[in-house]
């Protein structure tokens, strides 16, 4: 069962659950699509896949591992979301990128990882572009 929790960031909730985050994406995309009514209230769903300290030296250690997931010859780019920090998106870009091993492509990229920091707690994500669910553009295809 999913917890929900408020996080002091008007119009901003966010989810504990047990199962994958980009499962729950694409169930939620079945739901746009079939059900349109019940998704009638959220504008974006994000998926994080961890959250850790928010820490540049922690976000050099994950995209260390995330790096390994990346194929090869896939193109990626890093997308800093901030609320509550000092710290500067620019130095959360060079602490990830500067660990991941591949070819970066701001425009059209294979892979994003994500950072979304909320004050103490950064959330990171390995995501395709299209894992980002924005309710109405779903809507409108």
């Amino acid at each position: 069962k999913p917890i929900i929790e408020t996080t002091g960031i008007s119009g901003l909730l966010v989810a504990k659950i047990s199962l994958d985050p980009l499962q729950i994406i694409e169930k939620i995309r079945k739901i746009i699509h079939e059900y349109p009514y019940k998704v009638r209230y959220a504008l974006r769903f994000i998926p994080i896949q961890k959250v850790i300290k928010t820490s540049l030296d922690e976000v050099k250690k994950i995209s260390l591992d995330l790096d390994k997931l990346i194929p090869e010859k896939n193109t990626f780019k890093v997308t800093v979301e901030k609320r509550f920090t000092s710290l500067h998106s620019k130095d959360f870009i060079e602490a990830a990128a500067s660990k991941i091993d591949r070819k970066v492509d701001l425009i059209k990229p294979d892979n994003i990882l994500l950072i979304e920091v909320l004050g103490p707690l950064t959330g990171i994500s390995l995501i395709k572009p299209n894992d980002i669910l924005a309710v109405i553009k779903e809507k409108m295809l």
